[in-house]
């Protein structure tokens, strides 16, 4: 396996995320020193992504190309960057996309780093990391709610572990548009605005209410924002209070015109959206009858920093989320074990050929822990089965597109591969992804005996799309289903552009 990408964490190594909010860009930068992480630069762009979101998942060019200028800048401050410190992710308004791929190629070549899709309760989950790492440490449970540009995350926490997560269609900017969308405000778009939102709350409203906290925190611009209105007006002396918001409110509708708001402490690129946020943070209050909320510096991105360095430390979130699932779907865990050990001997033999680094590694080991989740459900059929509850569950430190290249290799990993759902992936993650369902589906073919006999010594070279298989002759003529298996399994590779070839030491 290539060294220098499977390389400790060192003092002076240099981390950086970069969130694609609906709303605004961010980039932040930050050096490993004794043990922790501390920032150096931050970049932020007001993109408003969302704001050029068609009701048929088409984004406008001035949107498109704002997003593609400030990855390039983006782009320019990340050069030199070890490609597994860098974190890019997209939130809501690329999930929104009828067409993700045809934004994020482009997106990508501008940043020079993959871009991942989150869903929204990952998101939620990232953004705990960065407010519980931007609070003092406490055991009590805290409620955070970070207004996005599209969407809003509801977590219930304690300490570093996000025991709730919840994701909301309604944003600053989606919000601002929907019920304000020509820019007057007036008291009842406000209230019809409240009641629909309330009533999205109403689905888990109930079970956090009963879950419980004692601090509510708001993170983000919106919360921020907020916060700062208020404290500038003297309406609040310590974060946001339920008065303070009714006040706010009132000054908007007396205003009547979001193009016309004026306050202290608002910032004039807050003044077009404030609106949608202010609307949804009162309906927060009500919802969950909150009298103060305090405001949180950190959100996502120092989230997805926090996850990096868990990463590099070998406490990696994905590892627990696989495990969960072989767990809840009642896999044969020695028959995963034997799986995985196989793949992994496989993998390292060829890993510097086929130039496979230490994620691809972890991955092939996942899709052994859980190759046989579908079983669950039937044995007819289980790579179909097992694929799909990949691609559906809440894996936690997931993006979209990793749950898609898991089920993928899982689809593929026995009869003819799924060449549709493999060319479904990014382009980047194809080659890869057809070449790790080789390697499971080797490890899976060697141990269809379910049993403990030791195989034999393996030997697996590659070079470009040819793979040799070498096992000694006599453990071959021992074994004649094995070698029908990998006399059938040659053919099967060809769908994958490999040719395969067993070799009689």
């Amino acid at each position: 396996m290539p060294a220098d990408l499977a390389r400790p964490i060192k003092d002076g190594d240099l981390f950086a995320a970069a969130d694609l909010g609906s709303n605004s860009f961010h980039l932040i930068v930050a050096r490993y020193s004794h043990g922790e992480l501390r920032v150096i630069d931050r970049l932020r762009e007001n993109v408003r992504l969302a704001a050029g979101l068609r009701a048929d998942g088409t984004l406008t060019r001035e949107r498109r190309e704002a997003a593609f200028a400030c990855l390039a800048r983006f782009g320019q401050r990340l050069a030199g960057f070890a490609a597994e410190r860098v974190r890019a992710v997209a939130t809501n308004a690329v999930r929104q996309l009828a067409h993700p791929q045809a934004f994020l190629l482009p997106a990508e070549t501008a940043l020079g780093h993959p871009i991942e899709i989150v869903s929204g309760r990952e998101e939620a989950r990232l953004i705990y990391q960065g407010v519980a790492h931007g609070l003092p440490l406490a055991e009590h449970r805290r409620l955070v709610v970070d207004i996005g540009g599209g969407s809003t995350e509801f977590i219930i926490g304690r300490g570093f572990d996000a025991l709730e997560r919840e994701s909301l269609q309604v944003g600053s900017i989606a919000s601002t548009l929907r019920f304000f969308g020509d820019g007057k405000i007036t008291a009842r778009r406000w209230q019809q605005a409240k009641g629909e939102i309330a009533v999205e709350l109403q689905q888990f409203g109930a079970h956090y209410r009963e879950r419980g906290w004692t601090e509510a925190i708001g993170s983000s611009g919106t919360a921020k924002s907020i916060g700062s209105i208020v404290q500038a007006n003297g309406w609040s002396d310590g974060g946001i209070s339920a008065a303070s918001l009714e006040r706010l409110r009132e000054a908007i509708l007396r205003c009547g015109d979001s193009t016309l708001l004026d306050l202290p402490g608002l910032a004039g690129d807050r003044a077009p959206i404030i609106a949608g946020g202010v609307v949804i943070l009162e309906t927060v209050f009500d919802t969950f009858r909150l009298d103060r909320m305090g405001v949180c510096e950190t959100a996502m991105r120092e989230g997805l920093l926090y996850d990096m360095l868990g990463r590099a430390r070998q406490a990696d979130p994905r590892h627990t989320s696989i495990s969960a699932l072989a767990q809840r779907n009642d896999v044969d865990q020695a028959q995963a074990a034997r799986v995985s050990r196989t793949a992994t001997l496989l993998f390292d033999q060829v890993a510097d050929a086929w130039q496979l680094d230490a994620q691809a590694r972890d991955l092939l080991g996942w899709c052994a822990q859980i190759h046989e989740i579908g079983l669950a459900i039937a044995h007819s059929q289980h790579h179909i089965h097992g694929a799909y509850i990949a691609a559906n569950s809440d894996l936690a430190g997931f993006g979209n597109q990793e749950q898609a290249l898991l089920a993928a290799i899982l689809r593929s990993h026995r009869r003819r591969p799924d060449n549709e759902q493999l060319s479904a992936l990014p382009t980047r993650m194809q080659p890869g992804a057809q070449r790790l369902t080789a390697l499971l589906r080797l490890a899976v073919l060697l141990h269809r005996a379910r049993g403990d006999d030791a195989l034999p010594p393996l030997r697996l070279t590659a070079a470009g799309s040819q793979l040799v298989l070498e096992l000694p002759r006599n453990w071959l003529e021992q074994h004649p289903l094995s070698r029908v298996d990998l006399d059938q399994e040659r053919d099967y590779l060809k769908h994958l552009d490999i040719k395969l070839q067993v070799a009689k030491g």
